[in-house]
């Protein structure tokens, strides 16, 4: 469980170490079904433009410079079980602190992802051809030999530190948003925002229908493993959400909604065409519960939609 006095520990610790990233107004109308009602007001925080593409280096900053200050930071450095943005965000933290990373990547991991990984200073090492391989794979790695495992989703500091972009976007919107949108995976990004938010405005879980990780939890009471599949499974890939992700939901009320990959692609081609933003389909889920009308804004409503990522591809946009 993490509260909004972590957030704001990860938000002095981590200063300085990341982007604040712009929050620009949008078209509410360009969001919504024809005929349907729109948003109030409308912001898009772009927190694509972080370091390394995409919010993970918030809470890999927190992660490793809390376990520094604790002196759990030793020779062995840090491990972190990814081919995507936890990796690479691990990755480019211990590098602007000088502590090794070691990567742990499926066997299938694409080839371009292992070179950005290696790009950034990490050991990579692939084993097996599954996610789940490689994450067994880290832990014990990381119980032989001391270091640091940084969890993508499911640790305290990871979830504060994500959780500074909502400080950020209350600050940035003047306090005036009443709702934010977010995709969802394993959790950890939503259960930061609504630690940072809780009491001041409401968060929103967007997840493919075919990934349904937060949905498939607040159901059942607890987390459960779920299929994963889809065009956003490369982002959205975890199998269930995390216990702090649940738990957080569970005491500030966040809703989970669904959204088909149908949606999911034409609101990133939205983007693109609209604005000239480069999102990853994970992404994209939050705008497509607008646009599919899975999230319908009441009258009055002041929405933000959380664009967290784009290490995608740049052949399908147009």
């Amino acid at each position: 469980m993490i509260a909004l006095s972590d957030v704001r520990d990860a938000a002095a610790r981590i200063e300085g170490r990341v982007r604040r990233t712009p929050v620009m107004e949008a078209d509410p109308s360009a969001f919504v079904p024809e005929g349907a009602p729109a948003p109030a007001k409308l912001w898009l925080k772009l927190e694509l433009t972080q370091h390394t593409g995409s919010f993970k280096a918030r809470g890999a900053f927190n992660r490793i410079l809390r376990a520094a200050e604790e002196g759990l930071l030793g020779e062995a450095g840090v491990i972190a079980a990814s081919g995507g943005n936890a990796g690479l965000a691990v990755a480019y933290a211990a590098s602007q602190v000088g502590a090794k990373a070691e990567v742990y990547v499926p066997e299938t991991a694409p080839p371009v992802k292992v070179a950005r990984l290696r790009a950034l200073g990490a050991t990579v090492v692939q084993v097996g051809v599954k996610y789940n391989d490689a994450y067994e794979g880290a832990i014990k790695r990381a119980k032989d030999t001391g270091a640091l495992f940084c969890h993508p989703y499911d640790q305290r500091e990871m979830c504060a530190g994500q959780g500074v972009i909502g400080l950020e976007l209350f600050e940035q919107t003047g306090g005036e948003v009443d709702t934010v949108l977010l995709a969802v995976g394993g959790g950890g990004l939503m259960a930061g925002v609504a630690a940072a938010l809780e009491g001041q405005a409401t968060v929103v879980g967007v997840e493919p229908s075919t990934a349904p990780t937060l949905n498939a939890a607040l159901r059942a009471g607890r987390p459960v493993d779920v299929e994963v599949s889809g065009v956003a499974a490369d982002s959205l890939g975890a199998t269930r959400a995390g216990e702090i992700a649940h738990a957080v939901a569970v005491r500030t009320g966040v809703r989970s909604v669904l959204v088909s990959d149908e949606a999911i692609s034409a609101a990133r081609r939205r983007l693109w065409d609209e604005y000239r933003l480069v999102v990853e389909h994970g992404t994209a889920a939050a705008a497509a519960a607008l646009r599919a009308g899975a999230y319908r804004p009441a009258p009055g409503e002041r929405v933000a939609v959380l664009l967290c990522g784009a290490n995608t591809g740049l052949s399908d946009l147009a």
